[in-house]
C-alpha cells in the first residue's frame, strides 16, 4: 500500500516536520535570551518556556491533522488557544516515498499513542549544555513503540559559525533507522553512558558492576541513545526510577530498528498503552549489541531495590 494512504506514515512524515519547527523553537528560544524557567518538583525537573512553547506546537499541529490520537505530552499545560504561528501542517515527503511495513498498513488513527517530550535534557538546556538536548515523539501501537522522531536542535552547533545547525532522526520498526550513520563501539571496549544530573547510589552501584573502560555522564535520554547508535557508548545503564515514558519511546524505536535493545533493569519490555503508568520505575538498560552481557552484570540488590 502506498505510504500516503496509510494513517502510520502520513504520522511519521507530518511528526518529522512538527519536530523540525520544535527544534527552530528551541533555538529561538535561546537566541531571545530569556528562557522562563520554572522548578516543577525539584531544582534539578525544570521547565522552560521552550517546554510550554514546543509541547503546544507539537501536540495542536499533531491533533488537527490527527484528531483521534491519543497524545500524551511531559508539561502539565493549561488549555489555551494556540498561535497560530506554533502549528506546522507540512509533512516530510521522503518518508511518504516509504514502503508501510504491512502489518502496521491497517492500523487507524484511534489505535496509535504519540508521547512526547517537548525538551528532553531540559536542566542540560539551561546549563548551555545544548548537544545533550533534543525534541522527542514517540508513537506506539498496542503498547509497543513502533516509530519514533529525534530532533536535535544543536547537532553541529560546534562546528562553526557556517554548519547547518540541527538534524531530525526517524524510524519505524520492520523499517529501519534513518538521518545518522550507524556506527559500533570497537569490540571489546565497555563505555556506558548514565545520567549526569540524577544519579545515586544504585545507579553508580549498577555502572560500576558493569565493569567499564569509560563512564559518560550525560543528560537525555535522547542524547545517550544517539551514543549508542554512533559508536560512542555500548551501554544506556540508568538503575533508578527517574525517566518516564516519553523519554523512552521514540528512542527506543531508533534502537530497536537497528538491531538494538532496550528493557527496564530487569529485562522487562517498556509497555505504552494510553492507561500504563508514566514512570519507568525499574530504570533503563540499552544496547546497540552485546545486550546480554550487560544484563547479566546487573546486581541482585539493584533488581530488588527497583520494582516494575
Amino acid at each position: 500500500m502506498a505510504s500516503r494512504n496509510t494513517v502510520l506514515m502520513r504520522l511519521v512524515a507530518s511528526a518529522y516536520s512538527v519536530a523540525q519547527k520544535a527544534g527552530m523553537i528551541v533555538r529561538r528560544v535561546i537566541a531571545e535570551g530569556d528562557l522562563g524557567i520554572v522548578e516543577k518538583t525539584c531544582a534539578t525537573d525544570l521547565q522552560t518556556k521552550a517546554d510550554r512553547l514546543v509541547q503546544m506546537s507539537i501536540c495542536s499541529s499533531l491533533a488537527r491533522k490527527f484528531p483521534k490520537l491519543t497524545i500524551i505530552g511531559e508539561e502539565d499545560l493549561p488549555s489555551e488557544e494556540v498561535d497560530q504561528e506554533l502549528i506546522e501542517d507540512g509533512q516530510w515527503e521522503e518518508i511518504l516515498k516509504q514502503p508501510c511495513p504491512s502489518q502496521y498498513s491497517a492500523i487507524k488513527e484511534e489505535d496509535l499513542v504519540v508521547w512526547v517530550d517537548p525538551l528532553d535534557g531540559t536542566k542540560e538546556y539551561t546549563e548551555g549544555l545544548l548537544d545533550n538536548v533534543t525534541v522527542l515523539i514517540g508513537i506506539a501501537y498496542e503498547g509497543k513503540a513502533i516509530a519514533g522522531i529525534i530532533n536535535q536542535p544543536y547537532y553541529n552547533y560546534e562546528a562553526g559559525p557556517d554548519a547547518v545547525l540541527g538534524r531530525t532522526i526517524w524510524g519505524v520498526l520492520g523499517l529501519g533507522a534513518f538521518g545518522f550513520q550507524l556506527k559500533e563501539v570497537p569490540a571489546g571496549k565497555h563505555i556506558i553512558t548514565t545520567t549526569r544530573s540524577h544519579s545515586n547510589k544504585l545507579v553508580t552501584d549498577c555502572v560500576t558492576a558493569m565493569n567499564p573502560d569509560v563512564v559518560l555522564r550525560v543528560g537525555g535520554a535522547g542524547n545517550k541513545i544517539i551514543q549508542l547508535i554512533e559508536g560512542k557508548a555500548s551501554a544506556y545503564v540508568f538503575a533508578s526510577p527517574g525517566c518516564k515514558k516519553w523519554d523512552t519511546c521514540a528512542p527506543e524505536v531508533i534502537l530497536h530498528a537497528v538491531g538494538g535493545k532496550l528493557t527496564d533493569i530487569h529485562g522487562n519490555v517498556l509497555q505504552y498503552h494510553k492507561d500504563v503508568k508514566h514512570l519507568n520505575s525499574a530504570g533503563v538498560l540499552a544496547t546497540l549489541r552485546n545486550y546480554d552481557y550487560y544484563a547479566s552484570r546487573v546486581p541482585e540488590s539493584v533488581k530488588n531495590a527497583l520494582v516494575p
